[in-house]
């Protein structure tokens, strides 16, 4: 199986940046394609944040586009979300999902708060 940890959210001010990290590791750690960022707010649906594949293809929420940056270093299973310009409506948890192949529900971390709060 493969196991996801996420780690780096808190506490930001508006228009703070912060950064969040994610490890998978385990058998199927070689079989991974698409590693994510979905995020859910109290009372709202669990929403991607930003997807990027093997090779590079990345996709972004229209909320984030232009203020957060995900990227992946392959050779150590580890994808990061940079995001800057944060506002009070990013708070949420933040969870890593990486899947072996794409629409499967894939392996999810336990999720890192993020509070964007004066």
């Amino acid at each position: 199986q493969v196991q996801v940890v996420e780690s780096g959210g808190g506490l930001v001010q508006p228009g703070g940046s912060l950064r969040v990290s994610c490890v998978a590791s385990g058998r199927f750690v070689v079989d991974i394609n698409i590693m994510g960022w979905h995020r859910q707010a109290p009372g709202k649906q669990r929403e991607l944040v930003a997807s990027i594949t093997r090779s590079g293809r990345i996709t972004y929420a229209n909320s984030v586009e232009g203020r957060f940056t995900i990227s992946r270093d392959n050779a150590k299973n580890t994808v990061y979300l940079q995001m800057n310009s944060l506002k009070p409506e990013d708070t949420a948890v933040y969870y890593c999902n990486v899947q072996r192949f794409p629409g499967t529900s894939g392996y999810w971390g336990q999720g890192t708060q993020v509070t964007v709060s004066s």
